[in-house]
């Protein structure tokens, strides 16, 4: 009689034991998503740039996206009309967009005389976050991290990237924002010989003749 309350309390115990080996690692489960999509205006351009009326049209497009600051704008031009090409840089500008050279994969080319602005909004999120998971055991012997594991961390990194795409393809260092750059300063100033063998000259100045 006193078997069977003991079989199913070592039962019990086992239930929660087999779930806590879910999160074993290190690495979160919980990784940024990336939504993207795309709008496209095909304007009329020729050698000397945009055509009548079609600088006006790109401006009420721009303002009715309202495109947050920092948006990527790329141009499909074929044709490569360096002066409708610069017209559309100006345009972007003003709108705080930034001129990109990546294209959308697989979309058909503009008809001739025409050129295709594209621009691409993204997002970032963590959909797997908000949804709450099932608590974890309070048995932990393998020291398994929760199921929330990595939600903060993920979800500030999606909340602070400037262009959510840098996520997926990276980010091309060009030189412009290299610490190298800008402490260039700092490495001459190291680099003087130092002033007791007539190297930088500190200037010494004294108040009411002291």
């Amino acid at each position: 009689m006193t078997m069977r309350p003991l079989l199913l309390t070592a039962l019990a115990l086992s239930v929660p034991l087999a779930g806590c080996g879910e999160y074993r690692g290190l690495e979160t489960a919980h990784q940024p998503v990336i939504a993207q999509t795309d709008y496209t205006l095909d304007l009329i351009a020729g050698p000397d740039g945009l055509a009548g009326g079609e600088a006006q049209r790109l401006h009420g497009w721009l303002d009715v996206l309202a495109a947050p600051p920092g948006t990527t704008i790329a141009i499909d031009d074929p044709a490569a009309q360096a002066v409708a090409r610069s017209d559309i840089a100006t345009i972007a500008g003003e709108h705080h967009l930034r001129l990109g050279a990546t294209l959308p994969a697989g979309a058909p080319s503009p008809v001739p005389g025409t050129l295709r602005v594209v621009v691409t909004r993204a997002t970032a999120s963590v959909p797997s976050c908000q949804t709450p998971g099932p608590r974890d055991a309070l048995v932990n012997f393998d020291a398994h991290t929760s199921n929330t594991f990595g939600c903060a961390t993920s979800g500030n990194l999606a909340a602070m990237v400037a262009d959510p795409l840098d996520l997926l393809r990276g980010k091309v260092d060009d030189g412009r924002n290299a610490s190298a750059t800008a402490a260039k300063a700092i490495g001459a100033w190291r680099k003087a010989v130092p002033t007791g063998t007539g190297g930088t000259v500190l200037k010494s100045e004294t108040t009411g003749g002291r």
